[in-house]
């Protein structure tokens, strides 16, 4: 099973013939990305979103698809433009409303290729009531990236990825 370093995902499923039990998951980069701008949407924080978005962008233009595995790479077709679209949105802006703006599909997608893998240290999908949309965290506490410091501890935890 391929690992993610920082979120010790094990990929479930049939295993390509290029990816070896020791590889990192092409996905890692991209997965770590989305943590990166969602972090500094909760600090409000638009100008290393910006920043950030554009390193994601790099890591996905850095996947080697050939080295995925076949749900990890089933997922990845799904997603693949609409990531591609938002983080880009967010890397043109540095207008805060807009970023969290597509935050809410960037989420929604990083959650898809999240849910073709199995971590084992927990994922938490969140959701905030306030703006209908759901976020992903490393950590069990509410850190809402719709709202930050106004409404940091607006939300709950509606699954727990494992």
């Amino acid at each position: 099973m391929a690992m993610l370093a920082l979120l010790s995902i094990n990929v479930s499923g049939a295993h390509n013939s290029n990816a070896s039990n020791n590889t990192p998951s092409q996905l890692k980069p991209v997965i770590d990305g989305y943590f990166d701008i969602k972090d500094a949407l909760v600090k409000s924080d638009s100008k290393t979103a910006a920043a950030k978005s554009k390193d994601l962008l790099t890591a996905i233009s850095a996947v080697k698809m050939e080295s995925l595995t076949e749900s990890e790479h089933n997922a990845w077709m799904k997603v693949m433009g609409d990531l591609n679209r938002d983080a880009k949105t967010i890397s043109e802006t540095q207008d805060i409303k807009k970023q969290r703006q597509a935050l809410k599909a960037l989420s929604q997608n990083t959650y898809t290729l999240l849910k073709a893998s199995q971590t084992e240290s927990p994922v938490y999908y969140n959701h905030c009531p306030m703006v209908d949309a759901n976020w992903l965290s490393r950590e069990s506490g509410i850190k809402n990236p719709y709202y930050g410091s106004q409404m940091l501890t607006c939300g709950k935890t509606v699954e727990t990825i494992k």
